[in-house]
């Protein structure tokens, strides 16, 4: 027996050996026989590694934490394709993507990056005074002026607007309604209105 080595090791290494099972190949009892023997210096290594002091060395945050590093003529580029009516065809969209991109000398971003800014994208937006009355009136805190970005439009209208104003906001641009079936608040009843018009329009 090692001097350092626990008695409960010694112990269960005892019996191993005279209690083998049979079906154990050669390999099996030499896994068990390392990780027998490796528990007290495993044990001793985790302990440095807790006990060791943590690093005070100060680490600068990046100075575009936060924001995305995709070329903003391809963010320009995806939002247009996806302010459409109808749902866009992923796989030619990204095709177009790739040739818009290497026509402008670009890096392609993959088919999970764009899935991912489809959430972050900028969407159409709308001056408060050209909108029809009851969607203004659904957009009741709201300052009468500027220009309200459409998934917030649709948002107040399913859980605000009355019917007028929920039909205005079910003909949005297909990316306003993605982002605003994404966002938190709605009511039961306004959630189960924006899910049902998502399904017609393919979101």
């Amino acid at each position: 027996m090692r001097d350092n080595e626990p008695r409960s090791v010694t112990r269960s290494l005892y019996a191993f050996r005279f209690h083998r099972p049979a079906n154990l190949t050669s390999l099996s009892i030499i896994i068990f026989q390392m990780s027998i023997f490796n528990l007290q210096s495993s044990i001793d290594k985790a302990r440095d590694r807790f006990e060791r002091p943590q690093s005070t060395s100060p680490r600068r945050p990046r100075a575009d934490r936060g924001r995305t590093r995709i070329d903003s003529r391809i963010l320009r580029w995806l939002a247009t394709e996806f302010s459409c009516h109808d749902r866009p065809r992923m796989e030619e969209t990204l095709r177009r993507l790739s040739r818009f991109c290497a026509a402008e000398q670009l890096k392609t971003p993959s088919r999970a990056t764009v899935y991912n800014l489809l959430e972050i994208l900028p969407v159409p937006t709308y001056r408060f005074e050209q909108l029809p009355g009851p969607v203004q009136e659904a957009l009741y805190n709201m300052e009468p002026s500027g220009e309200i970005p459409g998934h917030q439009i649709a948002f107040y209208c399913f859980n605000y607007g009355t019917v007028p104003a929920m039909s205005f906001a079910a003909g949005l641009p297909w990316l306003a309604l993605f982002q605003a079936l994404r966002m938190r608040g709605y009511r039961a009843k306004s959630r189960g209105l924006i899910e049902a018009v998502a399904a017609v329009r393919g979101i």
